[in-house]
């Protein structure tokens, strides 16, 4: 980690520090890093069931994954290049290669040593095995056989490689083998090496049949495939065998100024994404060095870039044993989310509206309301519009339904699609299908800005007046992802948010100056710079002597301006606490630059993902709901919105649960030292307070 020297030992009345200096900012890829590692960290954590551990560790792999894929991926790019990187923290694209080479291979090899040190010995206490190839019985041996026989070789190509036969293009995380063989065919030539591409259709972890093991018996499709290879050279010999993945860039590039259909220009990248730059190799640790090199020199690696490992190459694949077996005592016990709104009776959310606001704790409380506002809408001969930004919303989404039907029934029904919303480009582009078909308005928002807010509006003919309706969120409208993350919604009639939502919409789907915005904040015109305005006057305030103190929550914290803000209001004496889930590359508690500041991260059963951000401002405690994190792709190249909250129950509920009880959270948080490294909270002798644990037996019932 960048930027470790010990202040501790500076005078009173030495120089304050610079605090522009690259020591004061840690580098984004190095802490997302450290990120997973605290992911990794909870695979170790007794407290959790079985099987959710091994899920953590799947979670920590597949997010290490999208990391080569994106984060290092552009990395080497840079490197490629030559281009100088001007980030706050001061490294060469090189130095930051290196670096982030060094704690990968580091996280990748504690991965694999819990997975066979402690994960499968405690699975197989538990009469959940995964079989290696050399404890097969004869019988299972056979059973293997007869399932490659009729479920694996018809499928698979062999690829012998020679002037006929070259290396075959490889798809990006997909299971191939390199085969060494010795002897001649019929035709003459002589065998060397062969690359087998197992399709994605086969399932990577198979249950062993009945009879001929435990109950909990599974094999991995490698072994299986290991195990008969030779049958796919017959009359050759298979001298070695060897797993292998090829990890690829797979973020997409589209030159939107030069492109007349977005979506179209889209498509046209999604097929290059399976085969893009090569940016790692993970073989098995029993791969001869020889072969390994070969399958670096094809795609273009070097050393450094090669990852031998103990295991299966996509640990990932595990997690199908959380789904295949029954054994709820080894899981998280279910929980049945809160409804606030569920004793409404026949009254329509409308009416509730009318009355007062709506806030929801997601997963802890139910996304349902929010499907049902939209349902409403759809159905209601009143509801004149409807309009929506939707950014992800998964495969079957009663959202996206509800707007089909509502554009079927005639209502003008206007939807942004953020087509460019990472690995979900194909998914989004058939929801744009589906919803010009049924009639709705589609729009894919403001070239060079992601569409981020989560928005919805509703326009209500009552009374022979128009009334606005509007959710706004800070997780996207996924049902699925509100049962797995922590999010907040709110829902109003507030004419001032209405009309402000209303402008938002008008920016986004037409075209003229940004209107200025009563209530709420907007990425990329007034979020940041209020931002920074208000951080100032916490600043001014406890310069003043009055009290001053700044507590936010969010994903990621990276723009240099906002640090720096924090940065100087803790040398006013500014009280700051931070939640940072993942990425934060401001650093704590260093004496003459961040002495008043407290970052913690929560990791647990559901993903962190609110954004709340709060300001003593005075007394008045300024409260806000955001979609944005504190990063400079969300405050200047995405169209964000922050909304505040100002009922006086909804923003105690607020301050409560989705702040002060994550600061009161002494066994899921982890807090950062000066140094940039997190260490977890200990309850020691207090009584454990996980957070989400209380906000479970507060807001939902467990059953």
């Amino acid at each position: 980690m960048n930027g470790t020297e010990d202040m501790s030992s500076t005078p009173p009345d030495a120089p304050k520090p610079d605090l522009d200096s690259a020591e004061w900012y840690l580098n984004r890829e190095l802490t997302l890093l450290d990120f997973n590692r605290r992911v990794l960290a909870q695979a170790l954590d007794t407290n959790h069931p079985l099987l959710e551990r091994l899920r953590f560790l799947s979670i920590c792999c597949s997010n290490l994954d999208e990391f080569f894929e994106v984060r290092f991926a552009g990395v080497k790019q840079l490197v490629q290049a030559g281009t100088p990187r001007a980030e706050a923290d001061g490294l060469t694209a090189r130095e930051l290669e290196e670096l982030v080479s060094s704690s990968a291979h580091e996280l990748v090899q504690e991965q694999y040593r819990i997975l066979s040190e402690e994960l499968l010995p405690a699975l197989e206490e538990e009469g959940i095995r995964v079989l290696r190839r050399g404890v097969w019985t004869a019988t299972q041996q056979a059973w293997a056989r007869d399932y490659f026989v009729t479920q694996v070789l018809p499928v698979l190509s062999p690829v012998a490689l020679d002037p006929g036969h070259p290396f075959p293009a490889i798809l990006n995380k997909s299971l191939n083998f390199v085969v060494s063989l010795e002897g001649t065919d019929d035709f003459g030539r002589q065998a060397g090496i062969a690359i087998v591409q197992v399709p994605r259709a086969l399932p990577r972890l198979i249950r062993v049949s009945p009879g001929i093991g435990g109950d909990d018996d599974f094999v991995m499709l490698s072994a299986i495939i290991h195990a008969n290879v030779g049958a796919l050279f017959p009359g050759i010999t298979v001298k070695g065998t060897y797993q292998f993945r090829i990890t690829r860039n797979s973020d997409l590039w589209v030159d939107e100024e030069e492109s007349e259909d977005l979506m179209a220009a889209l498509q046209g990248e999604l097929s290059s994404r399976r085969y893009g730059d090569a940016v790692r190799l993970e073989v098995a640790d029993t791969c001869p060095d020889a072969a390994a090199q070969f399958l670096l020199r094809k795609e273009g690696l070097t050393e450094s870039d090669l990852y031998q490992v103990n295991g299966p190459v996509n640990l990932h694949r595990l997690s199908a044993l959380c789904d295949e077996v029954d054994r709820p005592d080894l899981k998280f016990p279910p929980f049945l989310p809160g409804n606030p709104v569920a004793d409404r009776g026949d009254s329509l959310l409308f009416d509730v509206l009318n009355e007062r606001d709506i806030l929801l704790h997601h997963p802890y409380e139910t996304f349902v309301p929010v499907i049902e506002l939209l349902q409403e809408a759809a159905a209601d001969p009143e509801v004149l519009a409807i309009k929506a930004t939707l950014y992800r919303t998964g495969a079957h989404s009663p959202i996206a339904t509800a707007l089909v039907e509502a554009a079927a029934k005639g209502k003008e029904v206007t939807v942004l699609v953020e087509l460019r919303a990472r690995f979900d480009e194909a998914a989004n582009i058939s929801l744009a299908n589906r919803l010009a078909a049924a009639g709705a308005n589609v729009v894919y928002g403001v070239l060079g800005y992601k569409a981020h807010a989560k928005m919805l509006l509703i326009v209500r003919r009552e009374d022979g007046r128009l009334r606005r309706y509007v959710h706004l969120g800070t997780g996207n409208y996924h049902a699925g992802n509100a049962r797995l993350y922590t999010d907040f919604s709110y829902m109003t009639a507030d004419p001032a948010i209405c009309r402000d939502v209303h402008e938002v919409f008008m920016q986004l789907t037409g075209v003229g100056q940004a209107a200025d915005l009563e209530r709420l904040l907007q990425s990329p015109f007034t979020l940041q710079p209020t931002l920074l305005k208000l951080i100032e006057q916490e600043a001014e305030a406890a310069k003043e002597g009055r009290p001053a103190r700044i507590l936010a929550r969010m994903n990621s914290l990276v723009d240099k301006k906002i640090i720096r803000a924090l940065y100087k209001a803790s040398r006013a004496g500014v009280e700051i606490d931070l939640i940072v889930r993942g990425v934060c590359c401001l650093r704590a508690g260093v004496p003459g630059v961040s002495e008043t500041i407290r970052v913690r991260s929560i990791i647990g059963r559901f993903l962190e993902h609110s954004r709340v951000f709060l300001f003593h401002a005075g007394g008045t405690n300024r409260l806000f709901l955001s979609s944005a994190d504190w990063m400079p792709r969300n405050l200047y190249r995405r169209v964000e919105i922050a909304v505040p909250i100002e009922a006086p129950l909804l923003k105690k509920r607020v301050i409560d649960e989705g702040l002060d009880w994550c600061m009161q959270d002494n066994q899921q948080a982890w807090e950062q030292g000066p140094d940039g490294t997190w260490l977890r909270c200990q309850p020691g002798r207090k009584k454990p307070r996980p957070v989400q644990k209380r906000l479970l037996a507060k807001l939902a019932s467990l059953s």
